[in-house]
């Protein structure tokens, strides 16, 4: 059975009604990306940084999984899938995706502000000012953030190196280490990239597809499903 390996960001939850960052009106035009989504913004000011992430999961619990998630799912049926998401959200587990690797950690779950493995579910409720981890340290959001290593890189760059089939879904290749992934790619490996706006990226032949998540993902099943 061949290994997909799917390369998910923002674009591919965008059409759940997901707000991203970069797009406009999006929310780098609503707060400042290093008072949210960066360590230092954490120790500045937990509250605003609580606060956000509290909106964000109330956000996700009120949407849905959209076809590019199911249809990735689907492929499990023919392929060996494994997905190695940006997105902090759940969709791709909800739309039944079995092997999730979450680079940037997970909106419905907590954890200590000392110890990066003691790690809590909490779904979508908010995380309480002054709510403590087990450890009795304050409880933060499961989010790798800005300034701070990303734990799962070196997994997800080892799984990539297994791809026969490489599918880029949704994400602008320009937030590293994740944008490094590409290049662990077995040069045999059939790449795929799908996104409705132009992603410059040189060095690999990679079959691009001008269309956004939903609409590409239909075209790239009939492409892997037709071999």
């Amino acid at each position: 059975m061949k290994k997909i390996i799917a390369l998910t960001g923002a674009g591919i939850s965008a059409e759940s009604g997901i707000t991203t960052f970069r797009d406009s009106g999006g929310l780098w035009e609503q707060y400042d990306i290093m008072e949210v989504a960066h360590i230092d913004g954490w120790r500045k000011n937990p509250q605003l940084v609580q606060r956000f992430y509290n909106e964000r999961r109330k956000q996700l619990e009120e949407v849905e999984p959209n076809a590019a998630h199911h249809i990735l799912a689907e492929l499990e049926k023919d392929f060996d899938v494994t997905v190695v998401t940006q997105n902090v959200d759940n969709l791709h587990e909800r739309a039944g995706s079995t092997k999730i690797i979450h680079l940037h950690g997970e909106l419905t779950k907590a954890r200590s502000s000392v110890n990066t493995d003691m790690i809590v579910d909490i779904g979508y409720r908010p995380i309480e000012l002054d709510e403590k981890a087990p450890d009795g340290s304050q409880l933060r959001p499961h989010i790798v953030w800005f300034g701070e290593a990303v734990p799962m890189i070196e997994k997800a760059a080892d799984i990539v190196a297994q791809a026969d089939i490489l599918l880029i879904i949704g994400t602008s290749l320009n937030v590293y280490p994740a944008a490094g992934l590409v290049g662990y790619a077995d040069r045999k490996a059939q790449i795929y990239l799908i996104d409705p706006n132009e992603v410059p990226y040189s060095g690999r032949n990679i079959t691009m597809i001008r269309e956004k998540a939903t609409t590409g993902m239909k075209k790239l099943k009939n492409i892997l499903t037709n071999f």
